[in-house]
């Protein structure tokens, strides 16, 4: 089977290209910029286009399917001549759904941790030797590609991105799996450039609920009162489990599960993983795992890269990577990390990346979300904004947003580093937030020089 992929530098895009190549596709795929890790990982396999850009007279008549990436325009040549040859076009969502029509397909939704409930989910199910196909928007340790599919498995997982799927299909990526279990971690406005109203963006995860398959099952976080909301309103078919915050303890030794029989030593931290690991627990019951061997699995589970990721840990002082860019993660993050450092400074880097963040009309959401930490940096990208179409920023307009005396912005990578700098001493621990790259900072290299 041949298939060609419009704009297969993106993150997903690129894995699905490798996991279609490792089941023997022939692929092929274009692009008009692609970044490391990408280009990488598909010089690696081959699959690297020889130049960037779009190239209509690849396009033939004997390509199967195009998969559509959503970077790739309304007007991009390569789609207009797909259109033109009558060719099958599908968004990667459509492909995955279509390939695992006939499995049992669990989707996880919200608006925060449902990449580490995805990771954790997937970690369970492979340490007990389970087969099943994937989709995640995370590297996770033991797994070489991002997405998995497979001719001989049952089960097939997928983080439920709720963004829009492609420039032809303007529905939440999570619409289109039909899952027969879903979850929701928790809702939180976010993507205002497409859900420029909360009520708008609270309704796609109705809709998500109304995709579940009949007789299916919505595992849902109680502690969310919109989340509770929309689970009671289920349909009348649908099964509803609720789930709530794992109890749990740390001391000096570390971070631990606990249930009334168990006491769980673990390598991840803080409430929110808390719940995002009852919620993977609910999902892996109903995978057929037993409680014992969901709980021994836990036990080497390490997170995913991104999330709360140790990058280096020296004496009293550790930096952390962090993904989080919405008000609530930021908040959820920030909180683990102190709770879990008593007595230690805590340093944030959080940098404005997303559209909605660096939208001046959603900036007071941050308000107060960095409030719990020592000293907070708050930067964000010129060219970004430029990238974005949004209007600049004004320092002080973003201080006054985060509502805290403790916030210094810049705009500047460079003079963010030298703060970094000056803040070097011991019992520091370090949280960098973004969802970018500090305007092509080394992150780990940065974590080395400050913990040396």
């Amino acid at each position: 089977m041949r298939v060609h992929f419009i704009a297969i530098g993106g993150a997903v895009m690129h894995n699905l290209a490798i996991a279609l190549h490792k089941k023997g596709y022939q692929v092929t795929g274009s692009d008009d910029e692609i970044f490391e890790p990408s280009r990488s990982r598909l010089n690696d396999y081959g699959l690297l286009p020889d130049k960037e850009g779009w190239d209509p007279s690849g396009i033939t008549r004997d390509i199967d399917t195009i998969i559509l990436g959503m970077h790739a325009k309304g007007d991009n040549p390569e789609l207009e001549k797909s259109k033109k040859l009558g060719l099958n076009v599908k968004s990667f969502p459509e492909f995955l759904y279509e390939q695992t029509r006939n499995k049992k397909r669990i989707v996880i939704g919200g608006s925060h941790g449902k990449t580490t409930i995805t990771a954790i989910i997937m970690h369970v199910l492979k340490e007990c030797g389970l087969n099943f196909d994937y989709m995640v928007g995370s590297v996770i340790d033991g797994f070489d590609t991002m997405v998995g599919l497979s001719d001989s498995s049952e089960i097939a997982v997928f983080e439920g991105d709720e963004y829009l799927t492609s420039t032809l299909d303007r529905r939440p990526k999570f619409h289109i799996y039909k899952p027969d279990v879903a979850v929701i971690s928790g809702i939180a406005w976010d993507h205002i450039n497409v859900f420029p109203e909360y009520n708008i963006y609270v309704d796609q995860f109705r809709i998500f609920v109304n995709q579940i398959t009949t007789n299916g099952t919505l595992i849902f976080n109680e502690g969310d009162s919109i989340v509770k909301e929309i689970a009671i309103k289920a349909r009348g078919d649908i099964k509803i489990v609720a789930y709530t915050m794992h109890a749990h303890f740390q001391n000096k030794n570390g971070f631990y599960g606990a249930t009334h029989n168990r006491i769980i030593p673990l390598k991840i931290f803080g409430e929110h993983n808390m719940q995002n690991m009852s919620a993977a627990k609910e999902v892996c019951l109903m995978a057929g795992v037993s409680e014992d061997d969901f709980y021994s699995a836990m036990q080497t589970f390490r997170g995913s890269a991104k999330r709360l990721q140790l990058l280096r840990e020296r004496g009293s002082s550790a930096m952390y990577l962090d993904f989080a860019h919405a008000p609530s993660k930021v908040t959820a993050t920030v909180n683990a990390v102190v709770d879990r450092y008593p007595g230690h400074r805590i340093i944030v880097c959080f940098e404005l990346h997303t559209y909605s963040s660096l939208n001046r009309d959603f900036l007071p959401q941050y308000r107060n979300t960095l409030s719990k930490a020592d000293r907070a940096f708050v930067y964000y990208n010129p060219h970004a904004l430029k990238l974005k179409r949004l209007d600049n920023l004004d320092a002080h307009e973003v201080k006054r947003s985060f509502g805290n005396q403790n916030v210094e912005v810049f705009d500047d990578s460079e003079k963010l580093i030298v703060r970094l700098f000056e803040e070097k001493g011991d019992k520091r621990i370090y949280l960098l937030m973004s969802s970018g790259d500090f305007n092509g900072t080394d992150i780990k290299k940065l974590a080395e020089q400050i913990i040396p």
